[in-house]
């Protein structure tokens, strides 16, 4: 039988057990990690930036072409990267123009945004056995515009193509002129062209691929000059924009105005390259242009 003492010592240790706590369970936190994406202007998805280099900027849902940097447009084109041409010029401030910001000031933000010294970028090198100049426009450095430095950097990759008898690939992309420059900028156009022609009489390729976009003075010269015009699907391509000439001609202007697709049925393009195969297209074109086997 169960005395009283032990009734007691258990209800005792009944009142001072320990009383279980409420378990937690790990709670799974519904934020992403801090993943570099870029959200996708054709169809809004978002993509891992990462991989998105890895794709050279196309997105892999719905084909569009992301904007790509000069510098990684020519480093993807070139097998080999032989030398860097024009860095020795530098931009000046001839008018002392000043609009929101002093010239000098816009160019240095512009440097530090884009790690660029200039909005043309030349290299020298080789896509297989294959010599070759090729520049790039960067867009982000002031709208890709063509003041007195890409002039000159333009004129160096076409002497030095010139003088090693090396065919020329300039990527295209720019809003045209730049206006801090005034005449100094366009008087480039003549420079351009006068280059572009010494290479025409030495039998020297020069393409040019269309990239989106390009306006103004750049189209009004370099970018129209090519032996053979490539272009990116979907890119925007002309002289003035559109709303300019829907208020000069009283009319509305629907898509695809002005759209390399459109261009290409018109002749003004010769052919639109998916940018995966541009690289390929470009020594193809070059190997039968100086009737060589790549």
């Amino acid at each position: 039988m169960t005395n009283g003492n032990q009734v007691q010592n258990d209800q005792s240790n009944w009142l001072n057990r320990p009383v279980p706590g409420i378990h937690k369970h790990a709670v799974v936190s519904s934020e992403r990690p801090n993943i570099p994406v870029i959200v996708c202007p054709g169809c809004d998805n978002e993509i891992i930036k990462s991989r998105l280099s890895e794709l050279l900027y196309v997105c892999p849902h719905c084909d569009e072409h992301l904007k790509m940097s000069a510098r990684t447009r020519l480093e993807t084109l070139f097998d080999q990267v032989d030398a860097e041409l024009g860095q020795e010029f530098n931009t000046s401030d001839p008018l002392h123009f000043v609009d929101s910001l002093p010239y000098p000031v816009r160019t240095v933000a512009m440097q530090k945004k884009t790690g660029e010294s200039e909005a043309l970028v030349v290299m020298q090198g080789a896509i297989g056995p294959l010599k070759l100049v090729a520049c790039a426009f960067e867009f982000d450095f002031m709208g890709g515009s063509m003041g007195s430095v890409v002039g000159d950097r333009f004129v160096l990759a076409a002497e030095t193509a010139l003088a090693a008898r090396q065919p020329l690939v300039c990527f295209a992309a720019s809003g045209g002129a730049r206006m801090q420059e005034g005449l100094l900028s366009l008087m480039q156009m003549a420079r351009t062209a006068a280059a572009i022609q010494r290479l025409r009489e030495a039998g020297i390729p020069y393409i040019v691929v269309l990239t989106h976009p390009v306006y103004g003075g750049v189209t009004a010269s370099l970018a129209m000059l090519g032996d053979i015009h490539l272009s990116e699907p979907k890119a925007m391509i002309g002289f003035a924009g559109k709303r300019v000439i829907e208020q000069t001609v009283r009319e509305v202007l629907e898509e695809p105005f002005q759209r390399a697709e459109y261009l290409l049925e018109h002749g003004v393009v010769d052919q639109i390259v998916h940018r995966r195969e541009m690289k390929t297209t470009i020594a193809r074109l070059l190997s039968k242009l100086l009737n060589v086997t790549a």
